[in-house]
């Protein structure tokens, strides 16, 4: 018997050709999961999963990678998105996860939770970066997929952005740390920061930047208390 021939990518295709020959192929409903602040030391995981239609009419302009978006053209699509996906699902995975089950178990588990979260089984996934397995569909890890496929594109920016309006409100419960301005991530700024204050509730102590700022912090308390307790001035 021969085998089925490989799906064909027109080079004209864009962000949607991966989708549209997959679509050739019989997988009428694709979709993709990517997930936001894996990189982050500070603040929630955040992955998302969605279903495209599969009309040419309904393309999104511009959509690409969240990181390559201005912050702006990232609001715009987020909403379209939401409002044209056959489905869509966003999951959040808190700090305290991460650090008892670690960071790519979390990845995975994020992308996986969001998936079974649609209301539309896909017939193929496709995730980015990361293979993921359970999902009991034909699925494809692909490097730089939010890049390459529009609805791991898509996926992208519900979880950027669901993610930094959710530093946003961080930033508000802890505004010494300026979340709003990073979103978590070590910036020199942030760093300084965790110097200076320790960690705060939501930030990853597994993270050893992190560990080190909190290890300081008791050290300063140490001495403070030792001072105080035998009546010692600096």
């Amino acid at each position: 018997m021969l085998s089925p021939s490989r799906p064909v990518l027109r080079v004209d295709g864009g962000v949607y050709a991966l989708e549209r020959a997959l679509q050739r192929r019989g997988f009428a409903v694709v979709a993709g999961a990517d997930e936001a602040g894996r990189g982050a030391c500070a603040g929630p995981l955040v992955a998302a999963a969605v279903v495209l239609p599969d009309s040419k009419r309904a393309e999104i302009e511009g959509l690409t990678d969240s990181k390559l978006l201005t912050p702006a053209t990232r609001d715009r699509i987020f909403d379209v998105v939401r409002a044209t996906a056959l489905a869509h699902a966003v999951v959040v995975i808190e700090p305290e996860e991460i650090d008892r089950r670690g960071l790519h178990v979390c990845n995975v588990a994020a992308m996986r939770r969001a998936l079974a979260a649609l209301t539309t089984r896909p017939a193929y996934v496709l995730t980015d970066g990361f293979p993921v397995d359970g999902l009991g569909v034909p699925n494809l890890a692909v490097w730089k997929g939010d890049q390459v496929a529009a609805c791991v594109a898509a996926a992208s920016v519900l979880a950027k952005v669901s993610r930094d309006r959710i530093m946003t409100q961080l930033d508000m419960v802890y505004p010494q740390y300026g979340f709003a301005l990073h979103k978590g991530y070590s910036t020199a700024e942030h760093q300084a920061a965790l110097t200076e204050h320790g960690p705060s509730p939501v930030h990853r102590r597994s993270y050893q930047n992190v560990a080190r700022a909190e290890r300081g912090r008791n050290g300063q308390r140490g001495v403070a208390e030792l001072t105080a307790s035998t009546g010692l001035r600096g």
